[in-house]
């Protein structure tokens, strides 16, 4: 065998680099290159025992120079289409297109928004992509690859395709965007893969894609192409209708749900076929589930994310997951989905250290970890990690058609001592505590989903007295659809957690939230957090017999769905469930059979009815922020543990809310009224039918004119012990 024209061989340095795949630009050598004599087309096959070219259905042998690496000098430099032969010391040979013979399927704008941070559809150009190149010789198609590592010596797709060995398919960097990219033809959806980064540390890695939209069922930690979905949508009439909705001024009821554990071995297909029916028969207007983006420990319950692009394989392909939304979306549920922006796990093969350096987290631990929860803290400075997260949500939204989000752990984002103990943090540059790339992200994220998806909510999970959590963006707010209440779930949980006794001492506890109620939009959640960790389910925090457990439950729903907010509750509690949620365990439906079993399905028909009435009563939702919506008529009276309130709607018949809160009933109460008539009776949690105590109530009472409580009309109520009854006026 002669020698190759030294024109035809690599040089040195570069050869080495090469073949350690640790080259930013392998294309410049592999694939077909002019030269001074000609031209010629090098390839790598590792463990080819022959390489040919094919041009104009000619074979023309390559030449091995070693490393596996093939040559082929042509005495034109005009670049022809052609494609390799390869033959294995097994099989027959196989024929394909050079993925070094293409250009890249990102284009000059894409990589001008990766860099500003701005490129809203990023998962259709980073990750794995299909693509066709129409070509002389025919379409080539196959799959097209491009990772963010900007520190990375090299980076090399590997996956069965090429035995995980990265010296075959090497990528090359575009610019200066810190972006590797190559096509590698005919690998088509189904194939697993991961990136191998060569770090600037010295050390590889096997990557998880950042941007797989698809994944190995955990514990495996392995992408999968996941191809374009062909789910043929039926929920048009939703999506139609939603940008017209203001859903923070229409009813929502939320059922609060873990896929995994609804009832264990469900999937999103069998949720679809018996999740849908429940909540539509048990009145609620939305679900909003657990984070359903990948994650590797099923102990977290989805907060420590690793897929941020991927549904869970856990319970079936991203098909199925759109098949979940739709089907609830035709059934007229609005879906939530929760989202981590805030950390994610250290995981050697996911997002930590991702070319060798603090890539997608902040570099110095005194940002970038939480050592509460083990994790590291995303560097909302960076253009392209806020560009990671806003194009995030977008792609939830859009490819799975979400009506909302809940952004998990927002307090943790926007203070940098959050959790930290002196010295554990580092300031802003004015010497404050607040995270001021935080705040930016947050606005950035709210201004962006609501520019491009009219309609769906942004709900915060923020425990603090941050201002203006839901004021829109323009005046300088966070930009959020609504905030979860936590003082006022904490309050009120610990308010009902006493026994009736102690609770004129404590009646602040339950007048309290009506000072700030309407300084941000509220949803006011009982959530799973409240019913884990000890704490105890919210039947086992009522006081007293199974009889008093069941009347607190029934109260405390009552007074929920009264107060000024949107209700959220954890699947199990519709039914007063005994025990605590266990992520390993399904739902206590065993609760509903057997002895005691009344009193929750007593508990489960006073949710049905209250879901029902309230998506029917617009006073109960219609003014939810702002003051004008609601209205005290006896908030001071202690000695008794009575609430009194009317919801005002918007051009609607207002509802009274009397609440006894004590263990004893109230005969003759009287109340001032602000309108004269017939208040009518339309809810009483101590009805017999809900396993009350079934006392006889008028179905009306009649205002009179007497003045009582500054109010010129006043009426007598019979208030049971430990109940809710809703009025309205005739």
């Amino acid at each position: 065998m002669t020698s190759p024209d030294p024109q035809l061989l690599i040089p040195e340095a570069d050869r080495q680099r090469l073949i350690e795949c640790k080259h930013h630009a392998p294309h410049d050598f592999y694939g077909w290159h002019s030269t001074p004599s000609g031209s010629v087309i090098r390839a790598r096959v590792l463990g080819a025992t022959a390489v040919d070219v094919l041009i104009h259905n000619q074979g023309l042998p390559m030449t091995p120079i070693g490393d596996d690496i093939w040559v082929l000098g042509l005495e034109d430099d005009l670049a022809p289409d052609y494609r390799l032969q390869i033959t294995y010391p097994e099989g027959d040979p196989v024929i394909t297109a050079d993925p070094y013979h293409f250009l890249p399927t990102l284009t000059s704008f894409d990589l001008h928004l990766l860099g500003e941070g701005r490129h809203e559809r990023l998962w259709e150009v980073l990750g794995a992509n299909q693509h066709t190149y129409h070509t002389p010789m025919g379409d080539v198609s196959g799959t097209s690859f491009a990772v963010w590592a900007p520190n990375a010596q090299g980076v090399a797709v590997v996956g069965d395709f090429c035995n995980w060995n990265p010296n075959q398919y090497p990528m090359r960097t575009l610019g200066s965007t810190g972006v590797w990219e190559i096509f590698i033809p005919d690998l088509a959806p189904g194939t697993q893969y991961k990136f191998t980064v060569q770090g600037v540390d010295g050390v590889a890695r096997d990557k998880a894609d950042p941007l797989a939209k698809q994944t190995m069922t955990p514990p495996e930690t392995v992408s999968v192409i996941a191809g374009e979905s062909t789910y043929e949508w039926r929920d048009h009439e939703w999506m139609a209708a939603r940008p017209g909705i203001d859903a923070t001024n229409a009813p929502m009821s939320v059922y609060e749900c873990h896929v995994g554990s609804w009832r264990v071995g469900y999937g999103y297909r069998e949720l679809a076929k018996e999740l849908v029916p429940y909540l539509v028969e048990n009145g609620f207007t939305h679900v909003e589930f657990l984070p359903v983006a990948e994650h590797p420990f099923g102990g977290s319950w989805g907060y420590q994310v690793t897929g941020y692009y991927a549904p869970t394989a856990r319970w079936g392909t991203p098909d199925d997951f759109r098949y979940l939304v739709d089907t609830l979306h035709q059934a007229g549920i609005g879906v939530i989905v929760d989202w981590v922006p805030a950390h994610f796990p250290k995981d050697d093969w996911a997002l930590g250290r991702f070319d060798g350096t603090a890539l997608y987290e902040h570099p110095d631990w005194r940002r970038g970890e939480q050592k509460d929860w083990g994790t590291y803290v995303f560097d909302f400075g960076r253009n392209e990690v806020r560009n990671f997260l806003v194009a995030n949500a977008l792609y939830w939204f859009e490819e799975f058609h979400l009506d909302g989000m809940r952004v998990d752990a927002v307090a943790s984002m926007l203070y940098l001592d959050y959790s930290r103990e002196p010295g554990e943090w580092l300031p802003n540059e004015f010497g404050g505590r607040e995270n001021l790339d935080a705040v930016q992200f947050l606005q950035e994220f709210n201004a962006t989903v609501h520019r491009s998806h009219p309609g769906v909510l942004t709900i915060a999970e923020e425990s603090t007295a941050w201002p203006g959590v839901t004021a829109q963006t323009s005046a300088d707010g966070l930009g959020f659809s609504l905030k979860w209440n936590m003082g006022w779930m904490n309050d009120t949980l610990e308010y009902f957690s006493l026994d009736p006794i102690h609770r004129s001492f404590h009646h602040n506890e339950v007048t309290f939230s009506l000072v700030y109620a309407f300084s941000e939009s509220y949803v006011l959640p009982f959530s799973h957090d409240e019913v884990v960790h000890g704490k105890g389910s919210l039947w086992e925090r009522m006081p007293g017999d199974e009889w008093n457990k069941a009347a607190g439950v029934r109260t405390l729903f009552g007074y929920m769905f009264s107060h000024p907010g949107k209700q959220l509750m954890f699947m199990g509690c519709e039914f007063g469930q005994q025990t605590e949620w266990a992520e390993a365990g399904s739902v206590n439906w065993d609760n509903l059979e057997g002895w005691g079993a009344e009193y929750h399905e007593g508990i489960r028909t006073l949710v049905r009815d209250l879901n029902h009435l309230y998506k029917d009563t617009p006073a109960l939702f219609s003014q939810d922020n702002t003051p004008m919506g609601f209205q005290w008529i006896k908030g001071d009276d202690a000695d008794h543990n009575v609430l009194a309130y009317i919801r005002w709607g918007v051009d609607s018949v207002p509802v009274l809310a009397v609440v006894n809160l004590s263990g004893a009933p109230q005969t003759d109460y009287r109340l001032g009224l602000p309108r004269a008539g017939e208040w009518e009776l339309i809810l009483n949690t101590d009805d017999a039918k809900y396993q009350g105590a079934g006392n006889e109530l008028p179905d009306t009472v009649a205002t009179e004119d007497r003045e009582w409580d500054t109010f010129e009309q006043s009426a007598t109520f019979h208030i049971p012990a430990m109940s809710v009854q809703y009025y309205t006026l005739r």
